[in-house]
């Protein structure tokens, strides 16, 4: 099991960025995020795939959202701009192995195999 690390969360006002980082204990070929607002399920945000540089991103975030992997350090950052209030939420880092998955296969919680405690991100309007 690889262990995961967020940093980075805060508050925010609405229009600002945040750049959360999220360090691996080791290697993972998928690293991404997903998020979960009080009273809601988790859901999913970005991912991407080393093997194949593919990203994968929610259309509630994309434009505003971007992921980057820097894979010799086990780490991928999320980079958050013009933040919404809605985008409030606990922020989690997860990781897999490599599966044989599309787009819908890796926005599911259960196809990922490590997980961090999460950190708070909050937007104030």
């Amino acid at each position: 099991q690889v262990r995961l690390a967020e940093s980075g969360g805060g508050l925010v006002q609405a229009g600002g960025s945040l750049r959360l980082s999220c360090a691996a204990s080791g290697h993972r070929s998928v690293m991404g995020w997903f998020r979960q607002a009080p009273g809601k399920e988790r859901e999913f945000v970005v991912t991407a795939l080393d093997w194949s540089s593919t990203i994968y991103i929610a259309d509630s975030v994309k434009g505003r959202f971007t992921i980057s992997r820097d894979n010799a350090k086990n780490t991928a950052d999320l980079q958050m701009n013009n933040l919404k209030p809605e985008d409030t939420a606990v922020y989690y880092c997860a990781a897999a192995q490599y599966r044989a998955l599309g787009a819908a296969g890796w926005g599911m919680t259960r196809n990922y195999d490590d997980w961090g405690p999460g950190t708070q991100v909050t937007v104030s309007s």
